[in-house]
């Protein structure tokens, strides 16, 4: 996974509570086993519409989404973070998440950052006022800035850390080859290895 340190980006407002997952990517785009190319299908009912804010020039290539409560609510499909990720996005700004999403971002490199209502909505406001607005998301010092803001975050130590190397669940448990190596040579040959030989 990409370590997640600092993005500068514009912002793009998608002022939508309860956006499920498959609006974010419907389910005739979850054939492919790669976690690449879901990018162009990132709400795609949405988009066929001519005036989806995400659309709009201003807003194209936009790393940051800031939009309503409980984004990513709906079924646990992981693609809705590729969808995110393939398309630009490095943090999702909103008052809450769907529990499953939240954890599905913070393992693929995703940053998901809560904040209160009225401090999303001066982030919506923003957005939707000046088009190309740009915010700094930092995550070493859990910050937002732009010109006039200044709020800050939460987010679990462990993630963080994680976010930050860029240490996905295959680089952790790497982390532990030694010992992992140092238990198999101790087990008995008669029981089942957990790796194969040579």
């Amino acid at each position: 996974m990409t370590p997640f340190s600092r993005v500068t980006g514009v912002v793009a407002p998608l002022d939508r509570s309860n956006v499920d997952t498959d609006q974010i990517i419907p389910k005739q785009f979850l054939k492919r086993i790669e976690r690449s190319g879901f990018g162009p299908y990132l709400f795609y009912d949405w988009r066929r519409t001519k005036d989806f804010v995400l659309d709009r020039p201003e807003y194209r290539g936009a790393g940051i989404l800031v939009t309503g409560a409980n984004f990513g609510c709906g079924s646990s499909r992981e693609h809705a973070t590729w969808a995110l990720l393939d398309a630009g996005f490095r943090v999702v700004i909103a008052p809450s998440f769907a529990d499953i999403f939240l954890s599905n971002c913070l393992r693929v490199g995703l940053l998901p950052v809560a904040l209160a209502e009225a401090d999303v909505r001066r982030l919506i406001e923003l957005a939707g006022s000046r088009p190309g607005a740009q915010l700094t998301v930092d995550l070493g010092t859990q910050s937002i800035h732009a010109p006039g803001i200044d709020l800050s975050f939460a987010i679990d130590p462990f993630w963080r850390d994680c976010l930050l190397n860029g240490w996905d669940e295959i680089t952790l448990t790497l982390k532990q080859e030694a010992e992992i190596a140092a238990f198999e040579a101790r087990r008995p040959d008669w029981l089942p290895a957990l790796t194969s030989p040579g």
